[in-house]
């Protein structure tokens, strides 16, 4: 036993140095390329500094006599230099500065428990009692804890949601976000020079933009777009849309906003595929207020650097993994397909192949270069390399879609608990609140003290069609003030490393 333990010892050991070792030389390998042109140019620095200090003022003369420049050559080589650089600044993308950002947090009144979730279903009387078990089991498996936020309507008895009570949800959460957002930021309304909203299940007439122009007298010229039906990564395509607009009309403001109904996409049927979104979706939204403004940036959190939008639409498998359709009794649901983890990892791939070569280090692309090679034009059963994307971000916020979604990105990049934490304490505390979870994970950082100066934040996104979006934020200033936060007061509350299972109390 002595022996076997010794050996077990040794070997756990020697594994352990092994492993090391390999961090170790790849450490070695990345600073090495990371300083290869540093090492380059002092190499023919050297070898040019003998020849260079042997050089006397008649060389000089010299050389100079033997180019023949005239002046003329001169002064149109300066004009054409001075007008390319004219027709750079005229024509150099403007910069889009995140200035600050809100996150709706309901009142008391809305929050439910799991327990309290369920009772309201079984209050319905349509589901039977394997769809009330399933339901249980799916809570359970969840990752979302007993503090989450529900329509009144839905936790009334009876629950009765219609179009009155969709548009007292949508009005309480877009308003009570601007209301935050301008008294954030001291911006006025009549200031704001793009809108955009996105809301994926709830196409109210007139739109949601029309409803915050209404309220808040924004200015006829106001440019306004409302985005509905594009799932849970609409709030990147939303940043992306801004962005663009704010290329394209100087000095201006856009304000985005990001939420979700679900008063009326509570599914009160027996198909599991739809089950599942009721065990999920919350509550919640999100406003974010950009600037191209130069004199902004003393004061912004954030400088967008990159938008990637990848849409894998055009495939069969992909384009109905996340549908929304009746059953076989009519009732209406979110489905969502079996095939769903598999397409986000194919989206996921798609995105972070367009990315990668934006942000990663040289050291990181020679290496995914170097298995493309080999498997694509030597056909050598090599395994795909994944970036580590830890090189490039020091924060991510990954769309809190459910646990299962967390676990599966936690894997295949690499990441740390430190860096799902965000993500996990958002659907823990706030559920899948769609397009709107990952301000809620930036808020959390912020919360937590984690955003520094110069940090790079990579947000990613998956919605129905199928779609991957990322954003990639750089902090301009440390966030060390932070108020209005959701997270406020309750930062550590909750845990950080929830169990796969948490049983549901009678």
């Amino acid at each position: 036993m002595a022996e076997n333990g010794r050996y077990s010892w040794e070997n756990r050991l020697f594994k352990t140095l092994n492993i090391a070792k390999a961090n170790y030389m790849k450490l070695l390998y990345h600073h090495f390329i990371s300083y290869l042109p540093h090492l380059f140019l002092a190499t023919l620095l050297m070898l040019l500094l003998p020849r260079l200090s042997a050089l006397t003022l008649a060389d000089v003369d010299e050389l100079w006599s033997q180019t023949q420049l005239k002046t003329s050559t001169v002064i149109i080589t300066s004009t054409l230099l001075a007008l390319l650089a004219t027709l750079y600044v005229a024509n150099r993308p403007r910069p889009v500065y995140l200035v600050d950002m809100a996150g709706y947090k309901p009142s008391s009144n809305h929050q439910a428990s799991r327990h309290t979730v369920l009772k309201q279903f079984e209050s319905t009387g349509t589901l039977g009692e394997e769809s009330m078990e399933f339901q249980r089991k799916i809570l359970e498996r969840s990752g979302i804890g007993d503090a989450t936020y529900f329509p009144a309507c839905l936790l009334s008895r009876p629950i009765k949601p219609c179009l009155a009570t969709a548009r007292e949800e949508s009005e309480t959460v877009v308003f009570g976000l601007v209301d935050e957002i301008l008294r954030k930021t001291g911006v006025q309304a009549k200031d704001i020079g793009v809108l955009v909203v996105n809301c994926s299940l709830f196409n109210p007439t007139p739109s949601f933009t029309a409803m915050i122009v209404h309220r808040y007298k924004l200015r006829g010229n106001v440019i306004t777009y409302n985005l509905g039906g594009m799932g849970c990564s609409a709030g990147v395509i939303a940043i992306d849309l801004a962005k663009n607009l704010l290329q394209v009309h100087p000095n201006s403001y856009a304000l985005v906003i990001s939420t979700e109904n679900i008063t009326l996409n509570g599914y009160f049927g027996n198909s599991r595929s739809m089950l599942v979104s009721n065990s999920l979706f919350r509550m919640g939204g999100a406003a974010i207020l950009l600037s191209n403004r130069r004199a902004d940036r003393r004061r912004a959190k954030y400088r967008l650097i990159h938008t990637v939008r990848i849409h894998r639409g055009a495939d069969d498998r992909n384009y109905t993994c996340v549908t929304q359709e009746e059953d076989d009794d009519g009732k209406v649901g979110i489905a969502l397909s079996k095939d769903l983890m598999a397409v986000a990892g194919e989206a996921l791939k798609a995105n972070i192949t367009t990315l990668g070569p934006l942000v990663l280090p040289m050291s990181e692309q020679l290496l995914f270069l170097a298995t493309i090679v080999l498997r694509k034009i030597f056909k050598l059963n090599v395994k795909a390399y994944i970036p580590d994307f830890k090189l490039a971000f020091e924060h991510f916020c990954i769309h809190a879609g459910g646990r299962g979604v967390l676990d599966e990105l936690e894997k295949n990049l690499k990441l740390s608990p430190w860096h799902m934490e965000p993500s996990r304490m958002t659907l823990y505390r706030f559920g899948n609140t769609s397009s709107s979870s990952l301000w809620y994970e930036l808020a959390y950082c912020e919360a937590k003290g984690r955003i520094k100066k110069g940090d790079r934040v990579w947000q990613i996104a998956f919605g129905s069609g199928f779609k991957c979006n990322s954003a990639v934020w750089e902090a301009l200033r440390t966030v060390d003030e932070v108020k209005e936060n959701p997270w406020i007061d309750e930062i550590d509350k909750f845990p950080v490393h929830v169990p796969k299972v948490v049983p549901i109390a009678p």
